[in-house]
């Protein structure tokens, strides 16, 4: 759900930056922290922190790392040109402290400000950043005693000393100062007025040496030095911001040239449709043909079949013929085809032909289109049952080791175990203005008081309590204490809802009709200011049923228009936490049986009724339609479930009220979308609209209306096709200028992907999940369970931390990234935070499968596990050390006539072997397909299963040579020493690329050309998932 937009930068993720800035001249009117998507060009949630200081010292970005005054000299004072600033009188007992997990684990670093110097006496600090005197870096604006001019030195461990000394900053003028350390080409510049004036080479570092990679006791100072002695600084300061990404000399000068113009650059402009960022991604020619397509000398046409009105679905790849020693070898050629945005071409029957293109090449294959006249839409039956959680047991792999899915499981259900409840509850008190029980702490990150997403967090720890209930059942005393988490967060959160819409008193003034909540006493308009003093408590006019951690109010500006950012007429995603919530407690209910959970949803699903039932269609499709005020999550499938668990229609009529209908369905007649197979999703934000996508296969499951299944068939068709990175995540885009959207055209990832503010949001990829195993229930097709398997392996498990629970918000891929962990200690929440919590207390959750007649079974994962199948009184244990060997066992316990429905991976081209009570089965078994064997089974029945692994790339659809390297379904990333800017270059065997690779399979463990490559998810340092192929 993050945001990313406008970032014109140079490689996040490539390089470490340093990035100071003081502004010289010019008049700027700053206003209060909108939370706007783009400030001066640089996206949001590039930032770290921001200090305005117009009153006060709070930190004005959502992450609310406010800073402290410390000493009786901090005053605020008037100034000509930009109002109240703060003053620092020049005593080193007057200055201000940052929290020190602002600049932790960090990849980059920019720091930003107004300073206004009144002396120029030696030894006064800007800041002064570090774990102490001898490992800090800091900014001089005069110089220090041991060196004049103005000074940027940083200072590592063994005694390392890197800095740029340039003339000293004027006094008694605002001066625009930068500090650039860019780690992969190891320099340091300075800039002055945006302009070069000092550079140093060979600057041996990473961020991590400074400031280290979890929050501890670095000393962030604001205008005090770390030396003792040194004078404080004497000057006057305006907006400080803290940047966690580089910026580049481009966005050095809009930043100074915009404080000139006297506003910010495209404030309050949500950039999803920009221009492509600036950055310095290789670029290889486009006419350079790479890869097996060197050797490939013609590509087979295709016919493809459609119904009037729907797009064909065409497919990614087509045959090949190949030359030379790759003749009759070469792989499936991959095909870019035109992305239509409307469905003209297809109104009538007849037909047509579409030519496409192959990267690098001269090839135009042709996919000849025959458009038959409309049939009655045949759509699948719900035709599989998931099992319980509690019925499905992860263990130890053959030789008695914790496996990946153990360890990441144990570290999130322990630290699970430990919290407090009353932390998630924190804030739902604070608005309903109860009294907090003693010692009870808020969550911090989106779930402080000054945040408006608060209450998020307590949806996703609602879902995780219920799932760590169910799955573990092989500790009772674990077991007992998620039992009693629910039982408290669910009374309590009852207790809460049961106070709204009704009198404070018997007799009192109150409001029970959700749709005539009036303003907040003493207010003459709804607003979002969740502040001590300015936050309504006033329950009893909030409407009947009514739950949430925050007043009515953002759900209604949001019907009247507001938009998403921090200012008070402003919101930021209400209908995103609620979804949350109301998911948490359907979770609580279907895990345990709390009537009151239900009870608390479908009150709070009778409120939304009554407020969106009266909203016009138009409107609607406004909101929904929002970037980032209207995400909604999953709304549609959370009433569409209460529907199902409750049976009342007006929870169905809700649902469909949060049909996204321009990219459902083009428009309200039905027209397009993606009903239709046209792609508008293109430019948007991804996680966004995933959880929409998800809501349309439950509103198929509820109502059998066709169109909802197509929906989420044909978008998750084209996701992985033409906007999926090798990991299985999604979005990351340079074009549109947002890392968050999914890119501008399908297709072409390279050219429009792979954003230097991140890739691969982590919590889009568990929705990815969630979508693909739904589908899963309606349509067995292996792709969608090979796509599980890549993701899961590749991108959840490789998202957590080595040693606890920590998490990633994106996955980065470009040359040389390291991963960046989160929340250890499940005390603050991003959004890929709380998902984390649900995908590691659910790891077994699709491994087995069941048809609804319990008549067959569904081996989807080879993972080590036990399932009980109760219906049918069968245990079944599966024995591997999957993926360190290529086999697995299933031994059946207990016994009856059913079928084993088994994978054949899309991956295993090199045979899939079967033996049944170590006889070998003569069985057909296709790649990409499922394996059906059925027989009377008996107690002790073993299935042996073996599917060789081999060495193969994938490349990046429109940039053949950038591929990963894969071993069977596991992603081998190159273990890199530093950062660096160019893709790794490796060559490789046309004929056999395992010739070039060395090492040991059952260690995952590979080397080529002395490079050590091991699976993504057991990567934990710099690393490149992308390489640049070359074949010989």
């Amino acid at each position: 759900m993050k945001i990313y937009a406008n970032m014109k930068m140079y490689q996040v993720f490539l390089r470490a930056v340093l990035f100071v800035t003081v502004l010289i001249q010019g008049v700027y009117t700053a206003e209060a922290q909108s939370g706007d998507q783009i400030l001066d060009g640089i996206g949001e949630t590039g930032m770290i922190a921001r200090y305005v200081f117009n009153g006060d010292v709070k930190d004005w970005s959502r992450n609310n790392l406010h800073a402290t005054i410390r000493g009786a000299g901090v005053k605020f004072v008037n100034d000509d040109r930009f109002g109240k600033v703060l003053s620092l009188p020049g005593d080193n007992k007057s200055y201000l402290t940052i929290p020190g997990e602002a600049l932790t684990d960090l990849e980059s670093l920019s720091i930003s400000g107004w300073i206004y110097l009144r002396s120029k006496q030696a030894g006064q600090r800007f800041f002064d950043f570090g774990k102490d005197r001898a490992v800090h870096f800091f900014s001089a604006p005069v110089g220090t005693d041991g060196q004049e001019g103005c000074q940027a030195l940083i200072a590592a461990e063994k005694g390392s000393r890197k800095g740029v000394v340039s003339p000293a900053l004027a006094t008694n003028k605002w001066v625009h100062l930068t500090i650039v350390i860019d780690i992969p080409s190891k320099s340091m510049t300075t800039y002055v007025d945006s302009k070069p004036v000092g550079e140093a080479k060979d600057i041996p570092l990473e961020l991590t040496e400074i400031f280290g990679q979890q929050p501890g006791k670095d000393l962030l100072y604001i205008g005090k030095s770390l030396l003792p002695g040194n004078p404080g600084l004497n000057a006057m300061i305006h907006d400080f911001r803290i940047y966690r990404i580089p910026l580049s000399g481009k966005q050095v000068a809009g930043i100074y040239n915009n404080g000139l113009k006297g506003k910010g650059l495209n404030e309050g402009v949500v950039n999803t449709t920009g221009s492509h960022a600036e950055d310095d991604l290789p670029r290889f020619s486009p006419t350079e043909v790479q890869l097996y397509d060197t050797y490939l000398v013609q590509v087979a046409d295709v016919q493809v079949e459609t119904e009037v009105g729907n797009l064909p679905r065409l497919p990614a790849y087509v045959e090949g013929s190949y030359k030379d020693e790759m003749k009759g070898k070469g792989p499936r050629v991959r095909v870019l085809w035109p992305a239509a945005i409307d469905n003209s071409a297809v109104l009538n029957p007849g037909s047509y032909t579409i030519t496409g293109r192959v990267a690098g090449t001269n090839f135009q294959p042709k996919a000849f289109v025959t458009v038959k006249a409309s049939g009655k839409s045949a759509s699948p039956d719900l035709k599989l049952a998931v099992f319980d959680l509690g019925k499905v047991a992860l263990k130890n792999d053959a030789h008695g080791h914790e496996t990946q899915f153990v360890e990441n499981r144990d570290k999130f259900i322990s630290t699970l175990a430990k919290t407090d409840p009353n932390s998630f509850l924190y804030m739902f008190r604070h608005a309903f203005g109860q009294k907090q029980p003693a010692g009870a702490k808020p969550l911090g990150v989106w779930d402080t008081k000054d945040t408006k997403l608060r209450g998020h967090a307590t949806g996703h720890y609602l879902t995780a309590i219920a799932q760590a209930y169910a799955g573990t059942g092989y500790d009772k005393a674990l077991q007992a204490n998620f039992a009693g988490k629910m039982e408290y967060m669910v009374n309590t959160l009852y207790e809460l809802s049961q106070l709204s819409g009704k009198a404070k008193a018997a007799g009192g003034p109150h409001v029970s009709d959700p749709a005539a909540v009036p303003y907040g006493p003493g207010k003459s308009a709804y607003d979002s200011d969740l502040s001590d003093a300015g936050i309504r408590t006033d329950y009893w006019n909030w409407g009947v049923g009514f739950i949430s951690a925050y007043p009515p109010d953002q759900f209604i500006m949001l019907e009247n228009g507001a938009k998403y950012g921090g200012q008070k007429n402003q919101v930021w995603a209400p209908y995103y936490t609620l979804h949350k919530i109301l998911a948490g407690l359907m979770d609580v209910y279907e895990a345990s049986g709390n009537k009151k959970a239900l009870a608390i949803a479908d009150g709070m699903g009778d409120w939304v009724y009554a407020r969106l039932s009266k909203l016009p269609t138009d409107t609607l499709i406004k909101m929904w339609n929002t970037y980032i005020a209207g995400e909604f999550g999953g709304m549609n499938e959370a009433m569409a479930r209460l529907y199902r668990l409750t049976g009342k229609q007006n929870h169905l009529r809700t649902a469909q009220l949060f049909d996204n209908i321009r990219v459902f369905f083009g428009d309200t007649a039905h027209s397009h979308g993606l009903a239709k197979n046209v792609d508008l999703f293109r430019g948007l934000h991804a996680n966004q609209h995933i959880p929409q996508i998800i809501g349309s296969i439950e509103m198929y499951r509820v109502s059998n209306n066709p169109e909802y299944y197509k929906v989420a068939d044909n978008f998750w068709y084209k996701i992985v096709n033409d906007y999926m990175y090798s990991i299985g995540g999604v979005a990351g885009a340079r074009n549109p200028n947002n890392a968050e959207c999914f890119i501008s055209q399908p297709g072409t990832l390279y050219e429009n992907g792979f954003a230097a503010g991140g890739q691969n949001e982590t919590c889009a990829t568990y929705n990815m999940l969630k979508l693909t195993s739904d589908l899963f229930l309606f349509d067995q097709r292996a792709e969608l369970m090979d796509y599980y398997e890549r993701a899961l392996y590749n991108d959840i498990l490789a998202s957590v931390a080595e040693h606890t629970p920590a998490n990633t918000y994106h996955i980065p891929l470009r040359p040389g990234s390291i991963k960046q962990f989160g929340n250890a200690d499940m005390t603050g929440f991003t959004c890929c935070n709380g998902t984390a919590l649900e995908s590691s207390t659910k790891l077994q959750n699709s491994i087995y499968f069941k048809s609804k007649d319990d008549k067959a079974l569904y081996v989807n994962l080879y993972i080590p596990s036990i399932l009980e199948w109760t219906e049918r009184q069968v245990r079944v244990e599966q024995t591997t050390d999957f993926p360190n060997e290529d086999n697995t066992r299933l031994t059946i316990k207990g016994g009856g006539e059913f079928d084993i429905n088994v994978r054949v991976p899309g991956w295993a081209t090199k045979g899939f072997f079967v033996k049944i009570n170590g006889k070998e089965q003569d069985l057909s078994a296709s790649p990409g397909t499922y394996l059906t064997i059925g027989r009377q089974w008996k107690d002790g029945d073993v299935i042996e299963l073996k599917m060789p692994f081999q060495f193969h790339l994938e490349p990046v659809m429109d940039q053949q040579n950038i591929a990963s390297l894969f071993y069977g379904p596991i992603l081998l990333a190159a273990q890199e020493p530093a950062a660096r800017k160019e893709w790794r270059k490796v060559t490789l065997d046309a004929e056999d690329i395992s010739r070039s690779i060395k090492g040991d399979p059952q260690q995952l463990q590979f080397t080529i050309d002395d490079v050590v490559f091991k699976p993504f998810y057991k990567t934990y340092g710099r690393h490149s998932v992308y390489l640049d192929v070359k074949l010989k």
